[in-house]
């Protein structure tokens, strides 16, 4: 037997945070379920997007990223090729199985192993549009990259960065520690932004380009984002820095907007080039820097729910 997309093949980042009884519980689930299936496990950055392209080029169209949001990163990156989906027909699933997996929590998909493995029997999908980051990448050169979530520009970016450094047995504990410590590295500046169809200028500390409504550990930042709009949930923080750190709690509840000192666009594209480059993530991922555009691919995944 096999699924409605013909047989699974996931993509396992062993260094993710679930442990292997949980990863046990899922492939017992999927052969309970008729599921045919194998897996792949990742072995070091880029790997995912390897094996993903390498699935699809083999014919599979049924590619399941089990690990955090870096490797839904990844995956997604091996999907999408100049502007498009290598395999339209293709279908995504993803298991929670970093130390931080927000894309899933806006589907509610955040659940438990047997849970998951009884929706991917199913045949239900969800078409979900994919966000384009064109901006400077880490050795200095012009790079192209895709993302399912949330990317930042400033602050955020910050924190990831910082992350990165920490062991992930700290959990959510790590990205409180890494946004403290990001408030002393920020630097403002005032950036010209273009975003709804016009140019705002303001004062920059962050901003979110969200496709979906979480990031960093369960914080609820874009509850106004939906995934297959055409748009982005685009919110520019030009407060004081150390305000954004003040507002964790907030935002854990998706409670930090309305505010003051952010400013809220709904838009299929942004851009801005500040004079000093700020670094740029996006899914937790620390891509590189500004000048950065963001624009959307509509409904270029099928999302499987």
């Amino acid at each position: 037997m096999s699924s409605p997309f013909g047989p699974m093949r996931l993509i396992v980042n062993p260094r993710a945070g679930r442990n292997e009884a949980d990863l046990g519980a899922l492939l017992a689930e999927l052969a309970n379920q008729g599921i045919a299936h194998d897996l792949v496990h990742t072995a070091g950055p880029g790997s995912a997007t390897r094996l993903a392209r390498a699935a699809l080029d083999e014919g599979i169209r049924y590619l399941v990223a089990v690990g955090g949001d870096g490797t839904v990163h990844e995956v997604v990156n091996g999907m999408i090729e100049d502007g498009k989906a290598v395999a339209p027909e293709a279908v995504l699933g993803v298991y929670a199985a970093g130390s931080g997996c927000d894309f899933v929590r806006t589907f509610g998909m955040d659940r438990r192993p047997e849970i998951v493995a009884r929706h991917f029997a199913t045949e239900h999908v969800m078409p979900i549009d994919v966000g384009v980051a064109e901006l400077t990448g880490l050795d200095g050169q012009p790079m192209t990259r895709y993302f399912a979530n949330i990317a930042e520009v400033g602050y955020g970016a910050e924190a990831v960065k910082r992350a990165a450094g920490y062991p992930r047995w700290l959990g959510r504990a790590r990205y409180l520690f890494a946004a403290w410590g990001a408030v002393r590295g920020i630097k403002p500046q005032d950036t010209a932004i273009e975003v709804d169809d016009r140019v705002i200028e303001r004062k920059l500390v962050n901003l979110v380009a969200a496709n979906c409504q979480f990031f960093g550990g369960g914080m609820k930042v874009a509850p106004r984002a939906l995934p297959d709009d055409g748009l982005f949930n685009v919110q520019v923080f030009h407060g004081a820095a150390s305000q954004v750190f003040q507002m964790t709690s907030k935002i854990y509840r998706g409670e930090h907007i309305p505010h003051p000192s952010i400013s809220e666009y709904q838009s299929p594209r942004v851009a801005l080039a500040p004079a000093r480059p700020m670094l740029v993530e996006a899914d937790g991922e620390l891509l590189g820097s500004t000048p950065v555009t963001f624009g959307l691919l509509e409904q270029a995944i099928l999302l499987k729910l």
